[in-house]
């Protein structure tokens, strides 16, 4: 792991030096852990378990001392050091101990308030640091998997697939959301998950318009659209899947939106590889999707990346250009979703390859919950 963790290293000099910053303060938990391999968890967003501050040539973790002998543990790469007055004021110390002139911080993790917080201790101790806001700076780096996640990923998934085979043998009408929703969640922890990916979506009928439904007592009925949405956290990597399901013979509205939603996945995830166009390859599962008469009832963009977190770049949606590069796990994901009736997802986390995507799911996307296998 420390071979690893010193090539991400390397890499991230390359692109501090392009910045011209003198020193990077990592806070994102993903990033921290990408970069350090130490796994203390920031549980709200105002508090953390700790900071990196990486420079030319050394790296930091700071933290506190709930954490300490944790950090000692699991990163032997850093100099750790334990703040105990704040990292604002730590911060004042580490600038001066190396020199810093140009520090760059994640905007998307430190808040106005903290932000100010380091400028006023700054101040205060006479330190003239320059405060560099940097978006997706180790993000980027993340996006390209390497085998070893592509495989971690791919335990998780196998993990969630098969509490998703269990539950679907219980399945049974009357049962209400939040059972089958807790079904799956007791299933993947028992299966030795580190976590959930995100809280289990399980949404029947009108309910499953709601592309992100939080499980109610609702009891699940006979012919109904029951929407699934899962994932499981293993060794740090997060699967996410979808599949919609009925109890019972479905009606034509359900075979003829399912066959719509299936076809989408598939027209875009043939067109996936190394090269193509994150809007292009959203735009073939739309305009599928337009052209079967359900314009405007897909919502959501076609997928996103994982890894480390659930949600990462690269993004697959209208909004955004993103060419894909061979190495990146991405879901693919369409819906349609009807008010009133309910709504069908079916996802699948796929490679991105030189000549075309791996999907890596081996649970079948049938909506009969008898022939899931």
């Amino acid at each position: 792991m420390t071979e690893i963790i010193m090539g991400r290293l390397d890499k991230i000099r390359e692109a501090m030096a392009e910045k011209k910053i003198d020193a990077l303060l990592v806070l994102v938990e993903e990033n921290r852990r990408y970069l350090s391999g130490f796994t203390g968890e920031d549980h709200h967003f105002d508090e953390s378990a700790g900071a990196l501050l990486i420079t030319a040539k050394e790296q930091i973790l700071t933290t506190d001392s709930r954490f300490e002998l944790q950090a000692v543990r699991e990163a032997p790469l850093y100099e750790v050091t334990i703040y105990r007055n704040g990292l604002a004021k730590e911060l004042v110390g580490l600038t001066d101990r190396f020199n810093i002139r140009r520090l760059g911080f994640e905007s998307t993790r430190v808040s106005v308030q903290q932000h100010d917080s380091i400028q006023q201790e700054f101040a205060g101790a006479g330190r003239s640091v320059d405060m560099v806001p940097l978006e997706t700076f180790v993000e980027n780096l993340r996006q390209i998997k390497t085998p070893a996640e592509i495989q971690q990923t791919q335990k998780a998934l196998e993990l969630a697939e098969d509490v998703f085979r269990h539950v679907a043998k219980m399945l049974k009408p009357g049962m209400s959301e939040k059972n089958v929703a807790w079904e799956m969640e007791k299933g993947m922890r028992q299966a030795g998950a580190d976590s959930l990916s995100f809280p289990v979506i399980i949404a029947a009928g009108p309910n499953s318009a709601l592309p992100h439904a939080i499980p109610t007592e609702r009891e699940i009925n006979l012919g109904e659209p029951i929407l699934f949405d899962w994932g499981a956290k293993l060794n740090g990597y997060c699967s996410d899947t979808s599949r919609t399901v009925t109890l019972g013979p479905p009606d034509e509205m359900f075979l003829k939106v399912y066959q719509t939603v299936l076809e989408a996945q598939q027209k875009a995830i043939t067109v996936i590889q190394s090269g193509a166009s994150s809007r292009a390859v959203d735009a073939i599962a739309r305009d599928h999707i337009r052209q079967q008469g359900y314009e405007g009832k897909f919502g959501h963009g076609l997928g996103h990346g994982t890894g480390l977190a659930v949600h990462e770049a690269p993004r697959l949606s209208p909004l955004k250009e993103v060419t894909l590069e061979s190495g990146m796990i991405v879901t693919v994901e369409p819906g349609v979703y009807l008010p009133e009736w309910g709504g069908i997802r079916i996802e699948n986390q796929v490679v991105v390859g030189d000549r075309g995507a791996q999907v890596l799911n081996r649970l079948s996307t049938t909506y009969d919950i008898g022939k899931i296998d």
